[in-house]
């Protein structure tokens, strides 16, 4: 039988803000960048807890952090749960941080009950997932699961020139495993949502089914710098104006697809003279969904969009993909995992896809993975103001400690 083990909301909440005030800001966030001093330090801090509740820590080559504790039947492999510790330069308290320290919660929780699981468990921290300071984002999860090489993520290089590899070695944190080799039955991935789903429709829990399809481009507009004053409407070329009409029909196109979203986030307009008609446009697309023929079918729109909209006002245009990450659905019986965990939480909940990457994204790939969310205030995220509360967190942990021992007693029995 499952025992009825309870997070300590309290016992959380201060981890989070004891490891708050490692690359703390003024404004309440949290700096700590890759591979810094304050990576270093909050490393540190997260061996020696994991070490006092009698976890083995375990480093790989690109630094991704493991601390297993056995279990009765140490042939299975372990079960994982974790996220990342790595934060943006304005960051906030929870981004990483909460799905790290909930999961040493739920250990906490276990070792306080004298509760030994069937399968070892694994509390997992993966090294720069946030890439604002080595590109690209999720780096040593990717290297873990074979989309990126140990040799690519070593030659990544910050805006001062430093290296991957010398900050790595400089922490003191490239471990001798190697990246990949030590295996793990299952992940779970606790995170806040970094959306307003939840906290718009009042749901405490969000069971995530998979992380959303993206597709990034670039597209450059082509007409002819004019003047203003000497230039008549009809003989104009004006590269702005076919820029804004291709804005428009991109936010159409997310609007016609249920579930998609599709964004311009950057725009450069050449020369930028007030009195010079603007003859070179620059824009990013920003593609989303959760499903990839859907995902697709947004991408043939907009491409049909650019000949349709340039081709009338006389302006030349090129468009390139620049990434391309597919949908990813996660596993079934884990999601199963998930839900009677909340069930027996007793907390409101729906399913729900990420619309941001993750590192649970590239662990799909190699074993069976499942993402929780919680709410954020007002879904927002990668800000000094990120902000969610005690019994959100505490919920999270919940959830996330009653999904791992009901996967834990479906292994053993």
């Amino acid at each position: 039988m499952i025992p009825n083990l309870q997070i300590d909301a309290a016992r959380l909440w201060d981890a989070l803000m004891e490891t708050a005030t490692i690359g703390g800001t003024a404004k309440g966030g949290i700096r700590r960048l890759t591979l810094s001093d304050e990576d270093r330090r909050v490393r540190d801090w997260f061996k020696a807890t994991c070490e006092g509740l009698g976890c083995t820590v375990h480093v790989d080559e690109v630094g991704n952090m493991f601390a297993v504790r056995p279990g009765r039947n140490n042939a299975l492999l372990p079960i994982a749960m974790g996220s990342h510790l790595d934060t943006q330069p304005t960051g906030g308290k929870f981004d990483g941080v909460l799905g790290v320290l909930g999961a040493i919660e739920a250990r906490r929780a276990m070792v306080a009950a004298g509760y030994e699981t069937s399968a070892p468990i694994a509390t997992a921290n993966w090294t720069n997932e946030e890439g604002s300071r080595f590109a690209p984002a999720m780096l040593a999860s990717g290297v873990y699961a074979g989309v990126f090489t140990p040799d690519y993520a070593w030659s990544r290089e910050d805006r001062d020139g430093v290296t991957f590899a010398g900050a790595l070695d400089a922490i003191g944190y490239r471990g001798i495993e190697k990246a990949g080799e030590r295996r793990f039955q299952a992940m779970f991935e606790l995170h806040i949502e970094q959306g307003p789903i939840l906290e718009d429709q009042n749901t405490m829990i969000g069971v995530v089914k998979g992380v959303q399809g993206m597709r990034w481009y670039e597209v450059t507009v082509s007409g002819q710098d004019a003047h203003t004053g000497a230039t008549p409407m009809y003989l104009r070329r004006n590269a702005l104006l076919g820029a804004a009409r291709m804005i428009d029909r991109i936010d159409a196109i997310g609007q016609a697809y249920p579930g998609a979203v599709a964004t311009v986030g950057l725009i450069e307009n050449r020369p930028n003279s007030r009195n010079v008609i603007p003859g070179e446009v620059f824009f990013t697309v920003d593609l989303r969904h959760p499903d990839e023929r859907d995902l697709h079918r947004m991408e043939l729109d907009f491409r049909a969009a650019l000949p349709e909209v340039m081709e009338p006002l006389t302006l030349a245009f090129e468009e390139r993909m620049i990434w391309n990450s597919p949908a990813v659905s996660f596993d079934a019986n884990l999601i199963d995992c998930v839900r009677a965990g909340v069930a027996k939480s007793g907390y409101t909940s729906r399913d729900m896809a990420s619309g941001a990457g993750h590192d649970a994204a590239y662990t799909a790939r190699v074993m069976p993975t499942v993402m929780i969310f919680v709410p954020c205030a007002g879904g927002i995220s990668h800000n000094e103001a990120e902000s969610t509360t005690r019994e959100e967190c505490a919920a999270g942990a919940q959830v996330l400690l009653n999904a791992v021992l009901e996967y834990d007693e479906r292994l053993s029995g």
